[in-house]
């Protein structure tokens, strides 16, 4: 039928096999906003079957995003989850060919990750000492590496003596951090202070609610420039760690565990940065 092969019949399809994969809801959220922008471009063209679009269609889509100045890497990104479409639609049999795969990534340089010096760590640590949420959440995410998401989830019933279980989610398994001496003094001084409230969470606002994400970022964003941190976000933190436990001797595979990265060359990847990196190695308890 020729409904099967409209853009947003099979737009839906492939999201749904997106679902049915277990993809993490973050990555079936960035698919379904590039792909729901892709299909509306096409709309506007009058382009609304699969087997209509050619690869002329999608370096027009390429060009609409150049002319409405989005980043070579957000283009870059946009045009993996078109790729990834008309993959599953050729698998699928909807399309004899597919248009995207003649079509080439915007040419970009990607940034290595950020790794914070000495001097900077302790300069933001300087800056937040009066804010003890704020203090041990850097921390946390410091000492332990752990995603912004995973702390942001952190409940009561999670940290228990020395360590913290980081449940698991979507397509995440569940794993223990063991916290070192300067984390888990600075988790327990908050907990301290922390309001009583019944919201289970670790962090939380004055008004008892959990400490969102992008709160999180924005507030600790505010810190980086007060400390003249330049050109750093909180997700540094983590590389700070991944990079130090590194250099300091620690089993890659360790990290890949302690981290939760699933894949072992994720964190190979930082065993270069360590090369460029020469500062005097110190343990991670000394951060």
């Amino acid at each position: 039928m020729a409904d099967d092969k409209s853009l947003t019949t099979a737009y839906q399809k492939f999201m749904d096999s997106l679902k049915k994969q277990g993809k993490s809801s973050s990555t079936i959220l960035a698919y379904g906003n590039d792909l729901k922008q892709f299909v509306e471009f096409l709309d506007k063209k009058q382009i609304t079957q699969v087997t209509s679009v050619n690869p002329e269609h999608i370096e027009d889509f390429k060009e609409y995003l150049n002319y409405n100045k989005y980043l070579p890497k957000s283009a870059s990104r946009k045009l993996n989850s078109i790729k990834s479409f008309f993959k599953y639609l050729n698998n699928e049999n909807l399309i004899e060919k597919n248009p995207a795969d003649s079509v080439a990534y915007p040419n970009y340089d990607s940034k290595p990750p950020r790794i914070l010096t000495q001097m900077e760590y302790r300069a933001l640590r300087d800056a937040v000492r009066n804010d003890v949420r704020i203090s041990t959440i850097i921390e946390l995410l410091l000492q332990t590496g752990m995603r912004i998401g995973e702390l942001a989830r952190l409940e009561l019933e999670d940290f228990t003596d020395n360590q913290i279980k980081i449940k698991g989610y979507e397509s995440q398994p569940e794993r223990i951090i063991v916290l070192n001496p300067s984390a888990k003094k600075s988790l327990e001084h908050w907990l301290e202070f922390r309001p009583k409230t019944k919201t289970k969470n670790v962090f939380i606002t004055k008004t008892g609610r959990p400490f969102l994400v992008r709160n999180i970022r924005t507030i600790v964003g505010r810190y980086f420039k007060e400390a003249g941190i330049k050109d750093a976000t909180i997700n540094d933190l983590r590389h700070t760690f991944i990079s130090h436990q590194l250099a300091n001797g620690a089993s890659v595979v360790l990290i890949q565990k302690l981290v939760g990265h699933k894949r072992l060359s994720t964190t190979e990847k930082y065993l270069g940065l360590i090369e460029q990196n020469p500062e005097k190695k110190i343990k991670i308890e000394e951060l």
